[in-house]
This record gives structure tokens, sequence and C-alpha cells, in this order.
């Protein structure tokens, strides 16, 4: 399949400076992809979260804004699920990692190649397209909506962070399956991955919302193979009956 069998899509860029926001709309527009265009962070937040775009092109370095908090804001409290590309002169691993924990779903570091940049964004439309499909996910009494990213246990919202919301979809879809720490980490981080610390405080922190709070747990660590979102008694029980 060639690059452009499917449709473009219409991409927001939140770009400050005037000369690279013009090479990145004259490049996109050319390869058939619509393109609105902000230049500080409170405007390009007020359009992302108004607007319907295929995706994002957020700028770190804003003035007004920043383009974490941006983002941060993005999926806290305007629920959108709009994936993110971030923009960045800082190249460093722990760099990445802060914007992938507020939300961005994946970073390209300046000064860069246009191709590589439409690749990018081609593969977060692809990704997002087969994912369109609004759905509930449910395990025992948890619940996330993917379509508004909120989560609830006994219908009480429970605060979870952008990379919490990734590692619930994760598990949720593979429920009862135990998944591996590698495959958690390749899915949310690609190539880039992680200290070895990393992935085991996200989860932590996952657990403190959504298990901490209520009386039996769901989240599993599973020694040596990985990690399991299940309950564990409802299985129990369900095996008893069977029997």
């Amino acid at each position: 399949m060639s690059l452009h069998e499917e449709p473009s899509g219409l991409v927001l860029l939140v770009e400050d400076n005037r000369g690279i926001a013009e090479m990145i709309g004259e490049f996109l527009e050319r390869r058939g992809y619509s393109v609105d265009y902000a230049a500080d962070g409170v405007t390009g937040l007020h359009l992302a979260a108004s607007g319907h775009f295929d995706v994002v092109v957020l700028d770190l370095m804003l003035p007004g804004m920043d383009g974490l908090e941006v983002c941060r804001r993005l999926r806290a409290e305007a629920r959108k699920a709009t994936p993110v590309l971030m923009l960045t002169a800082r190249d460093t691993l722990e760099d990445k990692l802060i914007g992938l924990d507020a939300g961005a779903d994946d970073y390209l570091v300046k000064p860069f190649e246009p191709r590589e940049l439409e690749a990018r964004l081609h593969a977060l439309i692809r990704r997002e397209r087969r994912q369109v499909s609004a759905e509930v996910l449910k395990v025992g009494d948890l619940e996330l909506d993917t379509s508004t990213l909120r989560a609830t246990r006994k219908g009480e919202e429970v605060p979870v962070s952008p990379i919490g919301l990734k590692l619930l979809v994760i598990l949720m879809r593979e429920s009862p399956r135990v998944v591996s720490r590698r495959d958690i980490e390749r899915e949310i981080w690609g190539d880039t991955l992680p200290d070895s610390d990393t992935l085991r405080s996200h989860l932590y922190n996952l657990r403190k919302a959504i298990d901490k709070p209520f009386d039996r747990p769901l989240l599993h660590t599973i020694h040596s193979a990985g990690y399991r979102l299940a309950d564990l008694e409802a299985e129990a029980d369900a095996t008893a009956r069977q029997a």
C-alpha cells in the first residue's frame, strides 16, 4: 500500500516560529493534508479542545503556555484523545519521557526532515483510525470509556495519568491475559525504551488509583511474566460454579 491510499487528514500545527510553521504547513498541504495553525499555547489548546483534528503537531516551547501544559490540559481537562506529536530541540531520554508522560503520543527532535514528520503523522493517524470506534472497556467493576478517557470503578471516577490511561487500555483489552513488560513498554514508548524504574513507577501509581481505595485488587504482577488486569475472585467464583 502506498503512503497516501488513505485520506491524509486535518492537522493542527501549534508552533511560534513563523519560518518553521510555514515550512511544515506548505509541505503538508502539498502532500494532501489540511493544516490549521496557532502561534501560542493558549490558542493552540482552545483549537485542539474545541476542534476535531486527526493529529496535533505541538511545539514544546511556546509563548503563553508551553507544549507540556497544553498536552496535559488537553488530556486531563478537555478529555481529548487526539494524537499529539511533540516537536522539541531537547533530545535527552528524560525530556522524551516527560513529554510522553504529559500525554504526547510521539516525539520528534528539531531539526528534522519533513518526510520524517509526515511518516510519523501518517502512522499516528492510521493508528487512531483503526481505534476510532469508541469503546467502553470493562474488567470487574472497573470501566474505561476510550472516547472520553474517563475511568470509573463502582461508578466512582478514578484519577489516572495520561500514561496510566495508556496502560489501562493495553491491560483491559488483553484481560485476563498476562502482558509482558517488554510488550507494554514498546506499545507506550516505541523504540525509546525507558529505564527499568519508569514502568514500575507508572504501574505503582495506577495501582494506587484503581485498587487502593477499593476492597479487592484488579492489577496483578505475575513474577517473571508481566502484568494482568483481572477480577480473580470473580474468576474463582465462576470456576467453582462450573465444577
